[in-house]
C-alpha cells in the first residue's frame, strides 16, 4: 500500500496542479505572518516555497528505526542485550544524556566491546542543566559515570573498569597488567600536554610553539607505542582496554586542536591516524564517536576555556568546522575528522531524527515554532531521495536555521555523517534567505553558542515532549 505522503509527492510533480491545493491548512497566526512577505517574493521564489514538502510527505521518506537493544552501538538505547535474555542483566550504567562525557565513553565502549547486557539511565551533566534529584540521592557527589553491579554502586571510571574485569573478565590485558600501566601513565602525560597547550593563553608566538612541541612530544610517544606492536592497536592486532583508555581524550584532542590551533592530529601523526582508522572499522566505536563541531563547542565550559592560536590556518579550519562545506578535508582522502566512508542512508537517518523530535526543535528555536516550521521543511527537503534543489526559505529564516545547525550533537542526536548532511542542508538553505546579506549570507547568524555553559542544550524540553511524540 502506498503511503498518502508519497502520493502527494508524485502528484506535486504534475505541472497541471496548483501547488497551493496540496499544502495542509496553515495556522491562522502563520498565515498572518506569511502575508507580510509573500507579496514581496518573485513568482519563482513563491512557487519554490509553495512546493516545499509537508511533514506528512517528509515522513514518507524516513529511514527505518534502528534496532537499539540488540543492534549496533547507539546513543539512544536504554537497554542493551546483545541477543541475551533481560534476566541476565547485572549492570546499570549511569551516563550523561548528552553522550559527551569522556569517562562515560570509556566505560560505555568497554561494555559494548565485551557485549555485557546492561541497562542505561541517563543523567544531566551540570554543564547542560540541573542534575536530577534522584541521581544525587543515589550518588551524592553527582559523579559520572556511575555503575551499579549486582546492586553495588561504583563511581570513577578506572574503578568501574576494574570491577567489571573482576566480574566478567578482562578485555585483553587487564587494567593492572604490567603492559597496560605504562600506557595509562602515557595517556595522562598526553592529556596534561594537551591541556597546557589548549587551555592556557599564549603570550607570544614562542609560547604557542612551545605548547605545540610539548604536545607533539607525547603524541610521538603514543605513535612509538603503536609501532612497538604488529597491529594497528596499542597491544597488537586486536583492540583492548589499553586502547579504550586513550580513545575519549585523543578523540577530543583531534577535534579541539583542529578548531583552536589549526592542527591536524591524524595528519601530523600518521600512526595515530592509522589507529583512528582501525577504530573506525568497528561499529562499537562508531556508535560512541563524536565530531569536531560537538567537541569544539562543548569543551570550553568543561575545560575552563579553550584558546585559539589566531593563525590564518586556524581561523580557516574553525570556519570550515562551523559552516562547512563537509567533508572538511580536501582533496578526498584527507578528511581530518573521519576515515569512514559515508553510509548510504545518512541523509535519511538525519531526517528521521528530526522528525522524531520536531516538536521541541520547533518550540525551542529563537524564531518560534510557527515561523521556523516552513524554514525547517525547506531544509529537510534536501535530505529526501532524488534530485532536489535547495528551497528558498521565508525571509529572516537564516538565524533560526543556523541556531539548529550549531546545536546538532554527535552522537547524542545522530551519527557523524548524518549530522554533516543535516548541517549542510541547514546552511545551504540559510544562504538562500532573501534577507541574508550578500555575497554568502553569513551575516545572518543565530544566537552565539555559549562558552561558559551549554544550557542551550538542556535535555529537559526533549524529555518532556517524549510522551507526546
Amino acid at each position: 500500500m502506498t503511503r498518502p505522503g508519497l502520493l502527494c509527492c508524485r502528484a506535486r510533480r504534475s505541472s497541471r496542479l496548483n501547488p497551493c491545493l496540496l499544502l495542509p491548512p496553515l495556522p491562522v497566526r502563520l498565515v498572518s505572518g506569511l502575508r507580510c512577505w509573500l507579496p514581496s517574493l518573485s513568482g519563482t521564489t513563491l512557487g519554490a516555497f509553495l512546493n516545499v514538502l509537508t511533514w506528512a510527505e517528509l515522513g514518507g521518506f524516513e529511514a527505518p528505526e534502528l534496532e537499539r537493544i540488540n543492534g549496533p552501538t547507539n546513543a539512544q538505547a536504554t537497554l542493551r542485550l546483545f541477543g541475551r535474555p533481560e534476566s541476565e542483566v547485572r549492570v546499570t550504567l549511569y551516563r550523561d544524556h548528552h553522550a559527551w562525557c569522556p569517562y562515560c565513553q570509556k566505560v560505555w565502549l568497554w561494555l559494548e566491546e565485551q557485549r555485557i547486557p546492561y541497562r542505561i539511565r541517563k543523567v544531566t551533566m551540570f554543564c547542560y542543566g540541573e542534575k536530577e534529584r534522584w541521581f544525587k540521592q543515589m550518588v551524592p557527589s553527582g559523579m559520572l559515570p556511575a555503575l551499579e553491579l549486582d546492586g553495588r554502586m561504583i563511581t570513577e571510571s578506572d574503578r568501574i573498569l576494574e570491577a567489571l574485569e573482576a566480574a566478567f573478565g578482562s578485555f585483553g590485558a587487564a587494567m593492572g597488567d604490567p603492559a597496560v600501566l605504562p600506557l595509562r601513565q602515557l595517556e595522562r602525560l598526553l592529556f596534561r600536554a594537551w591541556c597546557q597547550w589548549l587551555c592556557a593563553p599564549s603570550r607570544s608566538a614562542a609560547e604557542e610553539d612551545s605548547g605545540r612541541s610539548q604536545f607533539q612530544r607525547f603524541a610521538s610517544a603514543m605513535e612509538q607505542a603503536l609501532r612497538a606492536t604488529p597491529g594497528p592497536f596499542l597491544l597488537g592486532p586486536g583492540v583492548s582496554t589499553a586502547d579504550l583508555v586513550f580513545v575519549p581524550y585523543v578523540e577530543r584532542m583531534a577535534a579541539s586542536l583542529a578548531y583552536y590551533k589549526g592542527f591536524g592530529l591524524r595528519q601530523e601523526h600518521p600512526g595515530i591516524g592509522a589507529w583512528f582508522a582501525a577504530l573506525e572499522q568497528r561499529s562499537t566505536y562508531l556508535g560512541t564517536q563524536s565530531d569536531f563541531h560537538t567537541h569544539a563547542h562543548d569543551l570550553p565550559p568543561q575545560m575552563g576555556g579553550c584558546y585559539a592560536s589566531g593563525s590564518q590556518a586556524q581561523a580557516a579550519m574553525a570556519a570550515r568546522i562551523d559552516q562547512g562545506p563537509w567533508p572538511i578535508g580536501t582533496p578526498a582522502g584527507s578528511d581530518p575528522e573521519t576515515s569512514q566512508v559515508e553510509p548510504r542512508d545518512s541523509a535519511l537517518i538525519a531526517l528521521a531524527r528530526v522528525l522524531k523530535h520536531r516538536q521541541p526543535i520547533l518550540e525551542r528555536n529563537p524564531l518560534g515554532s510557527e515561523r521556523f516550521d516552513p524554514a525547517l521543511r525547506c531544509a529537510l527537503a534536501a535530505l529526501v531521495p532524488g534530485d532536489h534543489q535547495p528551497q528558498t526559505p521565508p525571509p529572516g529564516s537564516a538565524p533560526g536555521l543556523r541556531y539548529l545547525r550549531d546545536r546538532i550533537s554527535v552522537p547524542r542526536d545522530m551519527p557523524l555523517h548524518a549530522a554533516r548532511r543535516l548541517r549542510q542542508a541547514l546552511e545551504a538553505t540559510a544562504r538562500l534567505d532573501p534577507q541574508a546579506s550578500p555575497p554568502d549570507g553569513l551575516a545572518s547568524q543565530g544566537p552565539p553558542i555559549p562558552t561558559s555553559h551549554r544550557r542551550d542544550q538542556d535535555p529537559r524540553p526533549f524529555l518532556e515532549a517524549l510522551p507526546r511524540l
